[in-house]
């Protein structure tokens, strides 16, 4: 008698079992930490005795490579975000053609974990600034890479690097805030 009871029980917590859930399960997308944005803000930058000057976002710090480094080598920190610009210059000693494949060699190096590059040429003809771009897409190191001449004196090269691990969905919104900064270096860009 005890289990004739049981059974109408039995029957309706299996019922609400089988109805209670309509949606499949699935597991939840991961999520990330929001970061706060500052707003966009530039000042124009001179190094002392280099030939050239540019735009640095306010909330970039600008500090001399090591000691041993070159006199015109600098590191545009981005401390909020764990980024690093690392900047050299060179004399261009009919030599250009060298420094423009080093730059593009350094560059590929990332291919091992860049799903895609893509170079994208700069030209400022009015005031003497020529350059080429390297967006590296995927999990590289470094995400973007570019060099900037008057293809007769002067060449600087820059390459942008993160102290995280390059989860390229983890790092997409800083790395899209930072590009922008980094055209704009590049856009105020002059030779002294």
């Amino acid at each position: 008698m005890n289990l004739v009871k049981l059974l109408p029980l039995t029957f309706l917590l299996l019922l609400v079992m089988i109805t209670s859930c309509d949606e499949p399960l699935a597991p939840k997308p991961r999520g990330y930490f929001r970061i706060t944005l500052p707003k966009k803000s530039y000042t124009s930058y001179q190094p002392n005795g280099c030939p050239f000057h540019f735009d640095i976002p306010t909330y970039a710090t600008v500090v001399q490579d090591s000691a041993d480094a070159a006199k015109c080598w600098m590191n545009i920190e981005f401390p909020d975000f764990k980024g690093t610009l690392y900047l050299s210059y060179k004399d261009v000693n009919n030599d250009l053609p060298q420094l423009i494949d080093d730059c593009r060699s350094l560059a590929m190096k990332h291919t091992a974990k860049a799903s895609a590059i893509d170079e994208s040429q700069f030209v400022n003809s009015e005031n003497d600034v020529y350059g080429l771009n390297y967006k590296l897409k995927g999990s590289s190191a470094s995400p973007m890479q570019f060099w900037l001449t008057d293809s007769t004196r002067h060449f600087v090269r820059a390459s942008l690097y993160f102290y995280a691990v390059p989860n390229p969905d983890s790092i997409a919104p800083v790395q899209a805030f930072i590009e922008d900064d980094l055209r704009q270096l590049i856009e105020s860009f002059r030779w002294n």
